[in-house]
């Protein structure tokens, strides 16, 4: 794997914490936002899709060989009672939906699609970690703080 590369901040985003008179930093940043969802989402991305965010293909482009592909499955478990699992993986089975965006790829059994149906990947990386994480999940009810687990709509 890979090793991360540094972070660094852009002009753009360095423009986006500039003081500004009260009410263009929230534009601002929600303008920002607006651009990453909007360029996140593949176009025919629909309630039964997985969207992939630009975060999440740029590491799994970096993180990959060859074949290999993210698999995102959910287990029961974690403090919620359903919990995200991520792995790499190279052998796609006949139940699983494959999700590809910009050259990367994620594999969804089919089981585990009816609890991530219209959720966002994300890669996340913060000071103390760095992690593929499951976004606006509208099958969820609730989550845990850590991200990974959740509870689902009754």
């Amino acid at each position: 794997m890979a090793a991360a590369p540094g972070l660094s901040l852009t002009a753009a985003t360095q423009r986006a914490v500039t003081h500004w008179p009260k009410g263009r930093l929230l534009a601002a940043s929600l303008g920002l936002r607006a651009r990453r969802e909007a360029s996140s989402s593949s176009p025919e991305a629909g309630e039964g899709q997985i969207r992939l965010t630009d975060s999440c293909v740029q590491r799994l482009l970096e993180i990959t060989e060859g074949s290999e592909f993210l698999r995102l499955q959910v287990e029961g478990g974690g403090c919620s009672g359903f919990q995200y699992k991520f792995s790499l993986d190279t052998v796609i089975n006949p139940d699983d939906r494959v999700f590809e965006q910009g050259g990367a790829r994620v594999v969804v059994d089919s089981d585990s699609l009816a609890f991530v149906k219209g959720a966002q990947v994300d890669f996340s990386q913060e000071l103390i970690r760095s992690s593929f994480q499951v976004l606006n999940n509208p099958q969820a009810q609730q989550g845990c703080s850590c991200g990974s687990s959740f509870s689902v709509k009754l």
